[in-house]
């Protein structure tokens, strides 16, 4: 999958990263749909990903194209969203590279849950909280392999995240660049990855965090569904523009929390996020 579309210059590199949590959604879109195209193009993202995987089970940052190539933790686990997925649909043909991709992340993981040995080189450095995310990726594992450890190693991240957490439900060291004005995306990716933590084990100590940073999310949100780009530790925003992707991340996992809870104000957020980004779509209550 390119990393991008440019108007000027085409399609960009091959990403990685992106190829692999793409997988899943296209081997839904199969059971969703019965488009065959959309699995056999899951499959071969799939036998792509497999050629390029390091022989320790890690994955290279950046694109096919960029320099250096290292291996780096948050794109080994957005891949290994894409080879858990792999493993339910297709079965044996991708699990040695998911088992080699999960272990390498356990393996590589400090005592604290933190991940810190294998940072992308194209984001400033130190720790971050948007490994949650990560996090997801070997809880998807985990389903495949119930008794492989996992989970464990999940969970210590989430828990290791979650100790950044202030009481407003405000996330520390959760950005690419500028961690004291994070972007939506990655405040985003950090939602999502205690949300699935609670997806995971039903344990209520992380429902209630990810509505803690929820609910500051959303208090950030305008009636239209304008959530600015860049948010201060406040909420406040920090800039004029707005992050579309990380916009839509924060619109699934409101409606996941809509799901587990019930609570109107979690959809209609979702709902406006969603409007604002797709203006033409119709988007209706119940829907």
């Amino acid at each position: 999958m390119a990393r991008h579309f440019h108007l000027v210059t085409g399609w960009g590199p091959s990403y990685p990263e992106t190829t692999g949590y793409i997988v899943p959604t296209l081997i839904d879109a199969w059971k969703r749909t019965g488009n065959a195209e959309a699995r056999l193009r899951a499959q071969s993202m799939l036998e792509w990903l497999t050629r390029i995987q390091y022989p320790e089970g890690a994955f290279p940052g950046g694109t096919v194209l960029s320099e250096p190539r290292v291996p780096v933790t948050f794109n080994t686990g957005q891949v290994l969203l894409g080879l858990a997925s792999g493993v339910g649909e297709f079965g044996v043909a991708y699990r040695d590279s998911m088992r080699r991709a999960a272990n390498w992340l356990a393996d590589t993981q400090d005592a604290d849950g933190c991940w810190r040995r294998y940072p992308t080189p194209f984001a400033a450095p130190g720790e971050k909280t948007y490994e949650t995310h990560v996090a997801f990726g070997l809880l998807e594992a985990a389903r495949q392999e119930p008794e492989s450890g996992y989970a464990d190693a999940a969970l210590a991240n989430v828990r290791w995240a979650l100790r950044q957490q202030t009481a407003n439900g405000w996330l520390a060291q959760c950005c690419l660049d500028d961690p004291r004005r994070p972007l939506t995306h990655t405040l985003g990716y950090a939602l999502r990855g205690v949300a699935e933590a609670y997806r995971f084990t039903e344990d209520s100590v992380y429902l209630n965090a990810a509505r803690k940073t929820a609910d500051g999310l959303v208090s950030a949100l305008h009636p239209d569904g304008y959530l600015p780009g860049r948010l201060n530790p406040d909420w406040s925003p920090a800039v004029s523009w707005v992050c579309l992707t990380g916009s839509i991340q924060i619109a699934h996992c409101l409606l996941m929390l809509y799901e587990w809870t019930g609570e109107a104000p979690y959809l209609d957020a979702a709902v406006a996020l969603n409007r604002f980004c797709a203006p033409h779509g119709e988007y209706r209550r119940g829907d």
